[in-house]
């Protein structure tokens, strides 16, 4: 009998569920980029251990719960379930390994109002997070990542039609679908002029509409600059109640400023923004970022936010209000730069390029945008 293939969809629910997860993967590949999620067990143990028929290999796995094995592609994982399955361990794979659950979105409602539902768009792999709001039938999408698909399939879902699109920042760990969204729909598509200096690409500059309405009730989308990530990011205010606010804050740190190679007048931006822009808001707004960098961020709502009172109180780095001190741990505690970033961004402003495979091999592991400091 044949090994079950599992796709993307099925271990999103097996892991919510719990589940045991064996990649096969090399270590190294295994430490640099795994799936996590709170339920599930992880362990790794190399292809190349199960060719040796040891033992030792196979007492690491548990023989009564389920197993997903896991590899770059689908492949090796396949020859490893073959080989459990043999040995009466409970086992399916992951039919297109990483390479699949890169590209897998899982949209949550975070509020379903009277005037407007809002959806936080979870890409798991990547810990990028994009928003859909509609209202009477139309909708604004956030900070869409590459796959348009989910965002039109989930618009037909919603009974919408998009006619917004906003990049809170021009990004640099992932490819915008933003571009190819609005060719595809018509709708306008906004960011901030500053993002996109040489660049050939039509887009709406932010600076010239401070205020959005859309929707047969005035939703209010207010654009707060708030420079710091990269010099032109906006956050997107929604009924003063919700605060898409792309890099810049947030639930556990702020935007890294260093990846323009100018972290300490970056850092002046940022201390600003937390400081000035955004010091008039109320505890109570909801804050939902662009990434998350671990996956205690989601809440038990499913969703990635936090109270921004929270957030102030939590985030030590929110409540340093000497600008020199500020500065110095902003700029010093950035970590690793995103692989590709370089190509990603002139990928994001039009300047190059790239085809589909060359996109995912681009985009391939964890987002690197936050700094953290605990």
């Amino acid at each position: 009998m044949a090994v079950k293939a599992i796709n993307a969809n099925d271990l999103h629910e097996k892991i919510e569920q719990g589940v045991v997860i064996l990649d096969v993967r090399n270590p190294d590949d295994y430490q640099e980029w795994k799936i996590e999620g709170k339920n599930l067990t992880s362990i790794n143990i190399p292809y190349f251990d199960f060719l040796d028929d040891n033992e030792e290999t196979f007492a690491q796995l548990p023989k009564n719960e389920e197993i997903v094995v896991i590899c770059a592609k689908g492949g090796s994982a396949q020859m490893v379930a073959e080989i459990l399955d043999e040995k009466g361990y409970r086992v399916s794979y992951l039919e297109e390994g990483m390479h699949e659950w890169s590209q897998f979105y899982h949209p949550v409602t975070v509020a379903a109002e009277e005037e407007f539902t809002l959806i936080q768009v979870n890409r798991l792999a990547k810990g990028c997070l994009s928003y859909m709001v509609i209202s009477q039938g139309q909708a604004l999408v956030v900070d869409p990542n590459r796959h348009i698909d989910e965002y039109l399939q989930l618009a037909k879902k919603e009974k919408a039609t998009i006619t917004h699109i906003i990049d809170t920042h021009l990004h640099a760990d992932h490819i915008t679908g933003g571009h190819e969204l609005a060719k595809k729909t018509g709708a306008a598509y906004y960011i901030s002029s500053s993002e996109m200096q040489g660049s050939s690409r039509p887009f709406e500059p932010l600076e010239n509409h401070p205020k959005l309405q859309f929707g047969a009730v005035e939703v209010q989308v207010i654009t707060v600059p708030t420079p710091g990530h990269t010099p032109g990011s906006v956050s997107i205010l929604i009924n003063d109640k919700y605060l898409l606010s792309g890099d810049t804050i947030f639930v556990g740190g702020l935007g890294r400023p260093d990846l323009g190679g100018k972290a300490r007048e970056w850092a002046q931006y940022l201390y600003d923004t937390v400081f000035k822009a955004i010091a008039a808001l109320s505890d109570d707004v909801l804050v939902l970022p662009a990434h998350y960098a671990d996956i205690k961020e989601i809440n038990e709502g499913g969703f990635v936010g936090a109270r921004l009172g929270d957030i102030r109180q939590n985030n030590e780095i929110m409540r340093t209000e000497d600008r020199e001190q500020f500065t110095e741990i902003v700029a010093g505690t950035a970590g690793a730069t995103p692989p590709n970033y370089e190509e990603i961004v002139k990928i994001n402003r039009g300047t190059v390029k790239v085809s589909a495979e060359k996109a995912t091999e681009l985009e391939i592991g964890p987002n690197r945008c936050a700094i953290h400091h605990s």
